[in-house]
Formats: structure tokens, sequence, C-alpha cells
């Protein structure tokens, strides 16, 4: 006996089920990979965590994302490295850049045509 297709709603209640489904094992891995990269955490705090999360995993996710401090020093360190790195970035002028490339191309590191290419670049 040919089984019954299945229809348009069952359907859409199975991608509704999966979606929720990997949001709650990507959300479930986050907490995860948090705890083992937290650096404010004790070894005891992290074994407790882990312990919560594997027993009772969709509370004890919901039990961490809820009392996780929204900055740690981990996350301001970052962001004081991530803001260095862009003003370091933003110091470099133009006029720099094509003297670095007039070295290149007078050293022969680069062609005259690769030069005219990357000082239109630079230009533009």
């Amino acid at each position: 006996m040919p089984t019954p297709m299945t229809s348009f709603f069952d359907f859409l209640l199975m991608m509704i089920y999966a979606f929720f489904l990997i949001m709650a094992i990507s959300i479930f891995f986050r907490c995860l990979m948090d705890i083992f990269m937290r650096n404010d955490l004790s070894g005891g705090a992290k074994v407790g965590w882990l312990i919560l999360i594997f027993v009772l995993p969709l509370l004890g996710c919901l039990i961490y994302l809820l009392r996780r401090p929204k900055m740690t020093a981990q996350d301001v360190q970052a962001m004081a490295r991530a803001e260095a790195a862009a003003k370091a970035v933003g110091n470099v002028s133009p006029a720099d850049e094509l003297a670095k490339l007039t070295q290149l191309r007078d050293s022969g590191a680069i062609s005259a045509t690769e030069f005219d290419a990357l000082k239109a670049k630079i230009v533009a």
C-alpha cells in the first residue's frame, strides 16, 4: 500500500520544528563555547555551568544567558584591541601608500602597469 502524501500543513510544521531544533542546538553550543572562552570564570564555576547545561539543556542555557554579564572584562579588551587596529589602519594616508608604491616600483618589485593600477585604486 502506498503511503499517503504529507500535506502542506504537515510540511510547514516540520520546517518550523526543524528551525527551532537547529536554533536550540546552536544556542547550546554557543553557551558551551562561551563558558570555555571566558577568563573571568573559575574552573569550579565552569564545571557548575557545564553540569547544569548538560543535565537541563534548554533551561540551563536560558539561565546561563540571563545570568551572563552584558559586558565582561574580556569583551572590553577585545573592543579596545579592535578600536586600536581600526585607528592604526585609519592613520595611513594615501600619500604614504603612494610613496611605498613608488619605492616598490623603483626597486623592481612591481611593474609600471601594476604601479599604475594600484595608484588608480589609491587615488580613487
